[in-house]
């Protein structure tokens, strides 16, 4: 069955589109502020998510203090925009990005993080060329086994080697522990910290995060400040963590049934270049809201194939659904533009404005 605003959106726009309930979105930003004055944390939430000028100026509005990014393109379009305060939370390396960030830097003001002595190496052209202070955070590994360094002896060593690099600053911390790993991290931080503390350095930034880690906001002794991303739209991952409820979730992708070849299967419009093949470690691709039993069992690249065995109401040619993704973040880098509803009535198109600044 279609809904009204479905087939509104189907009519005007197509399927499949992303559609966001700026309600939900507003408390989104409103329970997560509440959470971190709460936890007496500040909030800088990660714009990885919803990639939109916009909907950080919202969350700034709402209490944020400035806003992470994860590649260097993104925080070029978020400073385009008048936002001042950004932490690129990543390792930069090669000499054309060392020459935009200095380029970046007269626009706002720019935190990055290192996790080694090369990045470091190549950070000190950018404040050369730029003429003003870059400050670095040393990103440590708290069990993800991502970037960061992985003992606290070489998170000491790579803030005094940041303290004696002309043109940088040691600013602190960037750590991303386990939702079960804080009291490992914890330990972690307080041998960093007592380390840079006996070279005279003192961390301005400590820097959790994670939207997975909503229960375990402030629990770090001498966080600063917290990274959440997802949490602006959610999706079913963060349904399953416990971290938002499937009222939180903003964003739904519309897609149009256009196969019903066999009783117990169908095929979706929304393939792996709209759903992605990121399972998030969940079985199917996504939650049918109007059909729940039935299951997204995999994708070509413009089908999404449903299996519909377990599935007590059955989809027609033509029906409209709705579908909650997995993770939200890989599928906004998708779209160019995201419809904004508020209750049935669309009232605009929001530009995926940082959409594949991958460097």
């Amino acid at each position: 069955m279609t809904t009204p605003l479905a087939a509104i959106i189907a009519r005007d726009y197509g399927t499949p589109a992303l559609v966001i309930d700026m309600d939900r979105v507003e408390r989104n930003i409103a329970r997560i502020q509440a959470v971190c004055d709460a936890a007496g944390v500040a909030n800088r939430p990660h714009i990885k998510t919803h990639k939109s000028p916009l909907i950080a100026k919202m969350q700034i509005a709402g209490g944020a203090i400035g806003i992470t990014c994860q590649k260097l393109g993104e925080a070029e379009i978020m400073a385009d925009n008048g936002i001042d305060d950004i932490l690129i939370s990543y390792n930069l390396v090669g000499d054309e990005k060392m020459a935009r960030l200095a380029a970046l830097q007269a626009k706002a003001k720019i935190t990055v993080a290192a996790d080694n002595a090369f990045v470091v190496e190549g950070l000190k052209k950018a404040a050369a060329i730029s003429g003003l202070p870059l400050d670095v955070v040393v990103e440590c590994d708290t069990g993800r086994q991502r970037a960061g360094v992985e003992t606290p002896a070489e998170a000491i060593e790579l803030a005094r080697l940041i303290d004696t690099s002309e043109g940088l600053s040691f600013a602190g911390f960037l750590l991303y522990p386990t939702e079960t790993g804080w009291p490992a991290a914890q330990k972690f931080y307080d041998e960093a910290l007592a380390g840079v503390r006996a070279l005279g350095l003192e961390p301005r930034i400590v820097s959790t995060g994670g939207t997975p880690n909503l229960k375990n906001v402030g629990s770090l002794k001498g966080a600063t400040e917290h990274r959440f991303g997802t949490y602006i739209y959610n999706d079913r991952m963060q349904v399953e963590a416990g971290s938002a409820t499937w009222d939180d979730c903003a964003l739904n992708v519309y897609s149009t049934v256009v196969s019903r070849a066999g009783p117990d299967r169908g095929i979706l419009d929304a393939g792996s270049k709209t759903l992605t093949s990121d399972t998030g470690g969940l079985d199917g691709h996504g939650l049918i809201l109007e059909h729940p039993e039935a299951k997204i069992a995999r994708f070509a690249e413009e089908h999404g194939f449903l299996d519909l065995t377990r599935s007590n109401t059955r989809p027609k040619v033509g029906d409209v659904v709705r579908i909650v993704p997995n993770h939200v973040c890989v599928v906004v880098n998708m779209f160019d533009e995201i419809v904004m509803v508020r209750g049935e009535e669309v009232i605009g198109v929001l530009p995926v404005a940082a959409r594949g600044r991958l460097k």
